[in-house]
């Protein structure tokens, strides 16, 4: 029943479940976050009822940064104190995004990252090129499954071009740039709707889309400006873009390593207010001028 993804013991919770709830106006809505109705629905409810066919019940949460504030207010009591025999696994690849409350009452496990060449090796049993594979499984910190998404996505070309436009910027800045960032978002995101629309039948809310696009490329550009502190500083460590090794010291020769820090911690804070809502023109105008001239955020 497990490997037929059938046992009525193990739920996977996902912001996806909207579309089998039994309020249409629930089903109607776009999947933006993990809202109350799926929470309520699809979790808490069917906690509190008998185990079907064993002692105990599970349910894993997937994409738990996604669930909204007052739906982890929700859970809180069920966290705190769940039925007997009931586990439940909050999956999350950026645990600051989940409230302070919700993270008291959860024991963290951390996930070691899989060799890079592991993946490296997977990726190119998958037909990955050799240097578009070196730079996922480095990028990825060893997740198999992200670097053959981002891979299948057609990213690698994005990145290339990503890295060139920021290695490129002088201190007179490009005034086209954030425009461009902007557009490549937007195609990013409708790409994403089209592909869950046809592969599930779901309507991925554009909003979520778009973040999700930005967040990747902002990654990217981070990545860059990392491996030019890395070059900066002399650490002993490889760098995730050697493909592009040239742009990564053209970086690494126009600011100093403590330059190089504040502009990733100003990338960082980008996408904070990427997931606050703030109008993605505006991060980006935001993200050449701290590329450019590792000037503080204007927002």
């Amino acid at each position: 029943m497990m490997a037929a993804g059938s046992h009525p013991d193990f739920q996977l919770v996902h912001k996806e479940l909207a579309h089998y709830h039994d309020d249409p106006q629930v089903r109607a809505r776009k999947m933006q976050e993990l809202g109350i109705p799926v929470i309520r629905s699809f979790l808490i409810a069917r906690a509190y009822r008998a185990p079907s066919r064993g002692r105990a019940k599970v349910f894993v949460v997937l994409e738990s940064e996604l669930m909204s504030h007052p739906a982890q207010n929700a859970l809180l009591k069920t966290l705190e104190e769940p039925p007997a025999g009931v586990t439940i696994i909050l999956i999350c690849s950026k645990p600051e995004r989940l409230l302070p409350t919700t993270l008291s009452r959860c024991a963290t496990i951390r996930f070691d990252p899989l060799p890079a060449e592991f993946v490296r090796q997977r990726l190119e049993a998958e037909g990955v090129g050799g240097e578009e594979a070196e730079f996922w499984a480095a990028f990825t910190d060893g997740s198999v499954g992200r670097a053959l998404r981002l891979a299948e996505q057609g990213m690698y070309e994005i990145k290339r071009d990503l890295v060139a436009r920021v290695s490129g910027l002088t201190a007179g800045g490009d005034g086209k740039l954030p425009e461009h960032l902007t557009k490549v978002a937007e195609k990013l995101a409708a790409a994403a709707i089209s592909a869950a629309r046809k592969d599930s039948g779901i309507e991925l809310a554009t909003s979520l889309a778009s973040r999700r696009a930005t967040g990747i490329m902002l990654e990217l550009i981070a990545g860059v400006y990392r491996d030019a502190l890395t070059l900066a500083t002399g650490a002993d460590r490889p760098i995730a873009n050697a493909d592009q090794r040239e742009d990564v010291e053209r970086i690494a020769g126009r600011f100093d390593p403590l330059e190089l820090a504040e502009i990733l911690e100003a990338l960082h804070r980008c996408e904070q207010l990427l997931w606050r809502n703030v109008n993605q023109k505006i991060v980006w105008d935001n993200v050449v001028i701290t590329c450019t001239s590792a000037a503080p955020l204007g927002v």
